[in-house]
């Protein structure tokens, strides 16, 4: 087994600690179980287990550094490990931005990890696939599909004395369906800490659904609409606009937050509606509550009614600048409001639903203006109802304007790890079509 226990990986650890005569060094180590199932054409074409286990020394002589990894524990191995890294620092160049490890820290306990999820076997694998399958083909539809459960932990320790441990599991499942036509495509995605949250019969069922109404798909011009995003459609969006949460880009001009007295920290960018935050203690959506540098994270508001509340400062960073490092989330919450997507579809005269984005490419990082194209169930809505479905469209549009444009904010639903809201959105902007089902 590649899970080991903090005790476990502690004690492996402070051996290969115990072999180290740089002037600092940073263990990490980490291991997972986790298994998976493939399935096309309505078939199951692979299934498997992985079991995988690494630890990684990085050594350091004032500011030069090297790296080195291992996977076997034993002495010889860790002491090896260890030599190598130092030999590797030796013949590096200075780093001048590198920062000494970090002393002891104190953590939040996490809440990532699920006994249920962990425990989860091929029979229940195949179970999945099989909610997808037979009901596919009842509806003329073709599925294909991947759901991937894993567990596993990471551990921290450095020559300053810091330790951190953190377990977590996590279920990721997607399954996109074609209609046998060639005409119709539905596309649905799930993901937990928890797997006694995930329904795979009804996951298959939006996919399923979203098929078959859109097959034979019309065109109609493209332009400025209203439009309801799903989650999917949206979450990539906000999450690219969350990099601009830099005050390093920011401070250096070369980001959305960047203005030519400083930055944006304060001023309102956004409908007074938004509040986005991170926090790796949301029961929706739990994570590590320590980061890669082994910095505690803990709930931290990013934009509230609209103004911008924090931007994220590396260790580096935030010593040039005389302030306190900020940590970058390690989850992305927007809050949401009461309406359903049907409520949404209910209150809509004229206006486009929008499955999912892809293929999204930057235009301009300076207005986080991006284009990309829909994909998998792209719909007109007319008096409240859907009519039709419609070709995909291109599109290009800036997340900030797209949150400036909220006219409804619907139901949060977990995607990615994150938490988005349904979203109700005037005039956004679709510049052409394509012909991609």
């Amino acid at each position: 087994m590649a899970i080991y226990t903090k005790e476990e990986a502690r004690q492996i650890m402070e051996k290969a600690l115990s072999f180290s005569t740089a002037d600092a060094c940073v263990i990490n180590m980490g291991g997972s179980e986790s298994g998976n199932i493939r399935y096309a054409r309505n078939t199951v074409s692979t299934s498997g287990h992985r079991s995988n286990q690494t630890l990684a020394v990085e050594a350091s002589f004032g500011k030069k550094s090297g790296t080195a990894t291992v996977d076997e524990f034993d002495d010889e191995s860790l002491e090896s490990v260890v030599k190598r890294a130092e030999e590797l620092a030796k013949l590096a160049p200075e780093n001048p931005e590198f920062m000494a490890p970090l002393g002891p820290q104190t953590y939040d306990e996490s809440i990532s990890f699920v006994d249920a999820t962990a425990n989860i076997k091929p029979e229940y694998r195949a179970e999945v696939a099989a909610k997808s399958i037979n009901p596919a083909s009842e509806k003329d539809v073709t599925a294909a599909g991947f759901l991937n459960d894993s567990s596993g932990f990471s551990a921290m320790l450095n020559s300053s004395g810091l330790f951190a441990y953190n377990k977590s599991t996590d279920v990721d499942f997607t399954v996109t369906m074609r209609t046998n036509d060639g005409t119709g495509s539905g596309w649905v995605t799930r993901d937990y800490n928890d797997v006694t949250k995930f329904d795979p019969a009804e996951a298959a069922k939006v996919a399923i659904d979203k098929a078959v109404m859109s097959r034979e798909a019309r065109a109609i011009e493209p332009g400025k609409y209203t439009v309801i995003l799903e989650p999917a459609a949206s979450v990539d969006l906000l999450r690219n606009m969350s990099g601009a949460f830099n005050a390093r880009t920011a401070d250096e001009g070369r980001s959305f937050m960047s203005k030519d007295d400083g930055t944006k920290m304060g001023e309102k960018i956004v409908d007074e509606r938004v509040n986005i935050w991170s926090d790796p203690l949301h029961p929706d959506v739990p994570t590590s509550t320590w980061n890669g540098e082994g910095m505690p994270l803990k709930k931290m508001k990013w934009i509230e009614n609209g103004v911008v509340k924090n931007l994220a400062y590396s260790r580096y960073w935030a010593e040039q600048q005389g302030v306190d490092p900020v940590p970058f989330p390690s989850n992305f919450i927007m809050e949401g409001g009461d309406a359903s997507r049907e409520e949404l579809i209910k209150n809509t005269k004229r206006g486009i639903l929008v499955t999912r984005l892809w293929y999204i490419r930057s235009v301009d990082p300076q207005t986080l203006l991006y284009t990309g194209l829909t994909r998998d169930g792209t719909f007109y809505i007319e008096n409240g109802e859907i009519r039709y479905p419609v070709k995909n469209f291109r599109f290009n549009e800036s997340p900030i304007i797209m949150l400036n444009n909220l006219e409804t904010l619907g139901e949060q639903v977990r995607i990615n790890g994150n938490l988005i809201p349904y979203m109700k959105v005037r005039d956004f902007t679709f510049t052409s079509l394509s012909d991609a089902v």
